[in-house]
């Protein structure tokens, strides 16, 4: 996994390697970094106009040395210094943006960039919030940011997002001890994994979905969740519809109320319904379990979250207007309103969006930038949930669960567009790990 690390992290983490060797010799390598990629913009150096806005911190020192490696390399550079930066930059090929950055925490508005200005962000574009991704002022969009030591919120979510362009991450020598951290392909090795010594209960689930309206929620859980790794499902639909479909052998009805105890991982809510007989019927399996949950679609209302058991881990997979049931006045940044949801309901919220983010109640996130548009239909998410209860069955945290699930229903998204459907997921999702498993 890639660190994502807040600006108090990031500051430590400087600190920790200018102790370590030296400012000089940090500032150094975080120049040349920069110089590297403004020179892989130019394509070719010589004659090239660059201006660069520095500010008075080590951003604009890595804007100056950045400088002199471009100047060394034959271009001409202008050192503009934030107090004197004009309205507008024309004139030049490439705009470097070292003004602020990281430390940005006051309004700042970017000098307007003319048409065919490259721009180079380092860091971050100034006149952003690093943590949370909101806009201080109006900064430039930039058509590459630097990442220097780490990744930072701000280049995944919030508006500053679409204000960074392609991010280019280089960590100068920089380590760094890290509680948010995007998840990549080489940690689906965990979600892989297998034992010897597997059985059909070893990673048994129990499923509580569908309904006579929406009896294909049901069938979209069961067959990603198989095709996620659960080794049986135990389904206990609500209403009788959900009988008629040809079930695979390894889907086994439930007509009772009890959870068979083998079950290792409960999913509620897919397609259940939302009237008081189904939202009771929820109820009810929420307090019969004594196993990792997960709650989504109707399953989702803050006051069954009271419900649930002290020795039950529980995940919730809003989406945007799912997440106003589970929080007041929310602020419409994901990672703000996900990761107060999970501190203030002890649960691992995963916010459902163009970045998904997983939040869980120690604060711990993770990033998943996998999704595509053709996610945004109909029984996708009943696919997702499917997924995760497969992944808490085979003994995976939620955290870990949710991420890992979420990036490979990501990539399985990726194979069906555009205009993918639900109903062919689960095909998708065992091609992903099949080629996931082999890279590994």
């Amino acid at each position: 996994m890639i660190p994502v690390l807040t600006s108090s992290e990031m500051r430590l983490a400087d600190a920790a390697a200018i102790a370590e060797s030296s400012q000089e010799a940090v500032l150094a390598r975080a120049g040349v970094a920069v110089g590297h990629v403004a020179a892989t913009m130019l394509g070719s150096t010589y004659g090239r106009r660059v201006a660069v806005v520095v500010g008075p911190g080590l951003n604009g020192a890595d804007g100056r040395l950045a400088g002199q490696y471009l100047r060394a390399r034959g271009a001409k550079v202008e050192l503009i210094e934030v107090t004197n930066q004009p309205k507008e930059l024309r004139g030049v090929d490439l705009y470097i943006d070292a003004a602020f950055g990281l430390g940005c925490s006051r309004p700042y508005v970017a000098p307007r960039v003319a048409d065919g200005v490259a721009v180079l962000a380092v860091d971050l574009p100034s006149g952003v919030d690093a943590d949370t991704g909101a806009l201080h002022g109006r900064p430039v969009r930039a058509d590459v940011t630097i990442a220097l030591g780490a990744l930072k919120p701000a280049h995944l979510v919030g508006e500053a997002a679409t204000y960074c362009g392609d991010v280019v991450l280089n960590t100068i020598g920089i380590t760094s001890h890290a509680t948010r951290h995007l998840v990549e392909d080489d940690d689906v090795a965990a979600l892989i994994h297998q034992r010897r010594d597997e059985h059909k209960w070893s990673h048994a689930l129990y499923v509580a979905a569908g309904s006579e309206l929406m009896p294909g929620a049901a069938a979209l859980v069961c067959d990603a969740a198989l095709a996620s790794g659960a080794s049986m499902i135990r389904l206990r639909p609500f209403g009788e519809l959900a009988r008629l479909y040809g079930w695979p052998d390894e889907v086994v009805l439930e007509s009772g109320d009890e959870i068979d105890e083998r079950c290792r991982a409960v999913v509620v809510g897919p397609g259940v319904g939302s009237d008081p007989a189904a939202q009771a019927f929820a109820d009810d399996v929420v307090r019969a379990s004594r196993v990792p949950l997960v709650l989504d679609a109707d399953g989702i209302t803050r006051e069954r979250l009271a419900l649930r058991r002290l020795s039950s881990e529980l995940i919730v997979t809003p989406h945007g207007g799912e997440l106003r049931r589970l929080i007041q006045e929310p602020t419409g940044n994901s990672l703000i309103d996900a990761v107060r949801v999970a501190t203030e309901t002890g649960v691992t919220v995963l916010l459902k969006g163009p970045v998904t983010v997983i939040a869980a109640p120690t604060g711990n996130v993770l990033f998943v930038t996998s999704g595509t548009p053709s996610l945004a239909t109909a029984g996708t998410g009943d696919v997702l949930s499917g997924m995760i209860g497969a992944a808490l069955a085979r003994g995976l945290s939620p955290l870990l669960a949710a991420g890992l699930s979420a990036h490979v229903h990501g990539l399985a998204g990726q194979r069906l567009a555009p205009y993918g459907q639900a109903s062919r997921m689960d095909d998708a999702i065992r091609q992903v790990l099949r080629e996931l498993e082999h890279a590994n």
